[in-house]
């Protein structure tokens, strides 16, 4: 069984039902199949794409994209998936890297093409403004890929260095989608939200193949700008589950008591941890609306933990592992962690990546004796459920001890007009590191920052207390919502030049 082997199954059953709705269209399986034949029969004929050799997929959200993914697996090619709010630059060195040259994209980043040509000559472009020559399709035989296979890159974020490509099998994603089809309880009749960006991993696998591969539909938002866009969807399509990062969670914990969701039957959050107050609020907005959240990295496919939907969610954990996976906590050397000790997340099971592609010294760092060292710390409970406290390279140690930046956040975030925080550490002569946090405050709202630092101070020990606040219109963030602190800690470095 491959990808596109699943999705011609659903094809098969579901030709007729909506797959995706994108404004006021409604789009058919068969019009996704129709393209993914179209597409095949391109990459094979007119590209010359084998088995085996990788396919750029260069896109913002469109009904296209999934079009894109199974016409290159139908066609025996590995997808390799772009951020698209990537630089023609950094997305040249993914397509070095991959060995693409065929990249599927569109109109909408056509003043990026002509840079990357330049960049990389030998590239080739395939627009989804093509994909409507459907005369042209033919019913070639799909390429038989199996189980182990290779599937798609997915490239992390690079926040500390190059991209790497995760390599993903289509046993690892087929694996994932059907833990997900039981741990969220998917049905055929369920409308799935989609506004985080589609090459990302949560969305990839949880917004996109998962709906597709059960049958379900994608209610594909077209702008979140204004935010009444995505309400209005919800609404007039009927949006049943709604998987997002904890920003838009938020917003929607801040709507007016006249807004009414009755459609919806499940949030979920993920790709940045859920601040305790946002869930408090949404909770209070919503008290009968489920908010659960859950947990992976890329490298997993990535979901690897999440909380139950009919058992007893637990507020500030991420949940139990999914079926079919393990999870441990383990030490710098690799023993397993008693409950209630903190240490490193490992992820065991059919979702974990074949490694990273070209960089065995990178994959053989990761993953060990079959367990993926995942760079998260954290710990489990007594009841199996697992709770993260931070990223390893993002703890501080002021005088010797570690200090979470997230424990902080979440005071901080308790602060009476506190929109939004996010903590760093920054050099210290005598203490080695010391806790700097940037603020963002709600609209109208002054920070009093003396009285901050005494809220802080009353919940936490002193070395824990950053000693300056630092208020910004806004935290950077990337595609997914996820803080980017490489950038505030060279805004912390910049200041500290002025400074001097």
């Amino acid at each position: 069984m491959n990808l596109f082997a699943a999705f011609a199954e659903t094809v098969a059953r579901r030709r007729h039902h909506p797959a995706i709705f994108w404004g006021e269209a409604q789009l058919t399986y068969d019009w996704i199949a129709q393209r993914a034949a179209w597409l095949s029969r391109a990459l094979a004929k007119d590209f010359g794409i084998q088995r085996g050799d990788r396919v750029a997929v260069w896109l913002k959200n469109c009904p296209e994209f999934p079009a894109a993914l199974f016409g290159v697996w139908r066609a025996g090619g590995v997808v390799t998936v772009v951020n698209n709010f990537l630089k023609p630059e950094e997305v040249a060195f993914i397509l070095a890297d991959s060995g693409a040259q065929v990249v599927i994209t569109d109109h909408s980043l056509a003043e990026n093409h002509a840079t990357l040509a330049a960049l990389q000559p030998e590239l080739r472009f395939l627009r989804v403004e093509d994909f409507g020559a459907l005369a042209e399709a033919d019913a070639a035989v799909p390429a038989a890929l199996t189980h182990g296979e290779l599937a798609a890159l997915l490239y992390t974020s690079g926040t500390t260095g190059r991209p790497k490509g995760a390599m993903l099998t289509h046993g690892n994603l087929l694996s994932n989608v059907r833990s997900c089809f039981t741990c969220l309880d998917f049905h055929e009749e369920d409308r799935l939200l989609v506004l985080l960006p589609q090459f990302h991993s949560f969305m990839f696998t949880v917004g996109t193949l998962t709906p597709l591969l059960k049958g379900a539909s994608v209610v594909l938002v077209k702008s979140v700008s204004p935010f009444k866009h995505v309400l209005d969807d919800i609404i007039h399509r009927r949006a049943t589950m709604l998987p997002a990062v904890p920003p838009i969670h938020r917003a929607l914990a801040g709507l007016p008591a006249s807004v009414e969701l009755p459609s919806l039957r499940l949030c979920i959050s993920g790709g940045a941890p859920l601040p305790l107050e946002v869930l408090r609020q949404f909770h209070a907005r919503f008290p009968k609306l489920p908010l659960i959240e859950g947990y992976g990295p890329t490298e997993s496919s990535p979901v690897a933990t999440v909380n139950p939907i009919f058992g007893t969610p637990k507020a500030g954990s991420v949940g139990q592992p999914i079926p079919g996976v393990e999870l441990s906590i383990r030490d710098e050397n690799g023993n397993e962690l008693s409950d209630g000790t903190t240490g490193e997340l490992c992820i065991r099971g059919p979702n974990v990546m074949r490694g990273y592609w070209k960089q065995p010294e990178e994959t053989a760092l990761v993953i060990r004796d079959a367990w993926l060292y995942t760079g998260d710390l954290g710990h489990r409970d007594a009841d199996g459920f697992y709770y993260i406290t931070d990223r390893k390279k993002d703890m501080l140690l002021v005088n010797g001890i570690n200090v979470y930046p997230r424990e902080v956040e979440e005071v901080i975030h308790r602060f009476p007009g506190v929109k939004d925080a996010a903590v760093i550490g920054v050099p210290d002569a005598r203490r080695g590191e010391q806790p700097l946090a940037f603020v963002v405050v709600n609209e109208g709202v002054t920070l009093d920052e003396k009285a901050l630092h005494d809220f802080v101070r009353e919940k936490l020990a002193d070395y824990k207390v950053p000693r300056h606040f630092r208020v910004l219109p806004a935290l950077p963030r990337n595609a997914t919502g996820k803080v980017l602190k490489t950038a505030l800690r060279e805004l912390a470095v910049a200041a500290d030049a002025r400074l001097k």
